[in-house]
């Protein structure tokens, strides 16, 4: 069995911070291409990477003007990234220090050769001050330590969220990695409508359609600089701010959310206790709050 430091190892946002956002615009490049060539699922559902014992994979995904399906799985154990279809053909690439352009153009250039066209709009999203992937040739930074405790991170908090999902009776997420945000989430629904949100992009009106209580795990940003927990709810019900779902949490007013240091839990003598006490806590104050009913709450 691991050791508490492999299952929840130090992450410190400013040492890998050219590594994480190199490997940001990575997942950003294969998640549009299941982003273009997926069905559309609610809350853009479709377009998520899913925790594996090896790294990320994006499941499968239908190869346009066919029957077969392929996926990309990111294996941060090998520092590959492994295209392969449903016909049993494989590209590999390698990890490693690389420009966000020259990883677009082998990506795109290996699903060429398993014969999949597949057109992305090439500007990342949801981070300040964005540059075309085709054109970004300043981050290139690959520190593969650093993404493996980032993602052991992922593994640990991918069996406490699964077991947190399976305690909802209402509609749930399936606990995925977000590549806009670059965010582990689930998200739990009252099965109401949520208030429109006219300003808001076609994507974030979609995504908060529905009533829903979220929280998740990201390593930081400049906003704040250090991983941690959130959770939040869409609409924040009255009197939900307050109510804080563990005693080092805090609600920053500017992000709308509750937020807990990673640092804080790993520093716990039972990790995955307090992260459940968290995120139960979080959800049972927006259902209560927000009234969603004895059949939403669930367990």
């Amino acid at each position: 069995m691991p050791s508490r430091d492999d299952a929840w190892p130090e992450l410190l946002y400013p040492s890998w911070k050219p590594t994480c956002y190199t490997l940001h615009m990575w997942l950003q490049i294969a998640g549009k291409v299941r982003l273009a060539l997926g069905p559309h699922l609610n809350h853009f559902w479709e377009a998520t990477y899913y925790v594996t014992p090896r790294g990320l994979t994006s499941g499968a995904i239908p190869q346009p003007g066919g029957v077969g399906i392929f996926s990309f799985e990111f294996d941060f154990v090998a520092d590959q990234l492994r295209i392969e279809t449903s016909a049993g053909e494989k590209k590999v690439l390698s990890l490693r220090p690389c420009k966000v352009a020259d990883f677009e153009a082998e990506v795109l250039g290996a699903l060429a050769g398993l014969g999949i066209e597949a057109r992305i709009w090439p500007m990342p999203v949801e981070v300040p001050n964005p540059v075309r992937f085709d054109l970004d040739h300043d981050n290139d930074s690959y520190d593969a330590g650093a993404v493996r405790r980032w993602w052991r991170i992922l593994v640990a908090c991918q069996r406490v969220f699964a077991q947190v999902r399976g305690e909802f009776q209402g509609k749930a997420s399936p606990v995925h990695v977000f590549w806009g945000s670059m965010d582990l989430a689930y998200t739990r629904f009252s099965g109401r409508p949520a208030p429109p949100r006219p300003e808001a992009p076609a994507m974030m009106q979609e995504a908060y359609s529905c009533e829903c209580a979220s929280a998740g795990f990201w390593p930081g940003d400049d906003r704040f600089s250090e991983a941690a927990f959130y959770a939040y709810a869409v609409p924040e019900p009255g009197g939900y701010a307050g109510r804080l779902p563990h005693p080092k949490a805090f609600y920053h007013k500017e992000m709308g959310e509750f937020l807990l240091r990673y640092d804080d839990i790993r520093a716990a003598k039972y990790p995955e206790t307090e992260l459940l006490g968290f995120l139960r806590q979080s959800f049972a104050a927006a259902a209560e709050l927000g009234k969603w009913g004895a059949l939403a709450v669930g367990g």
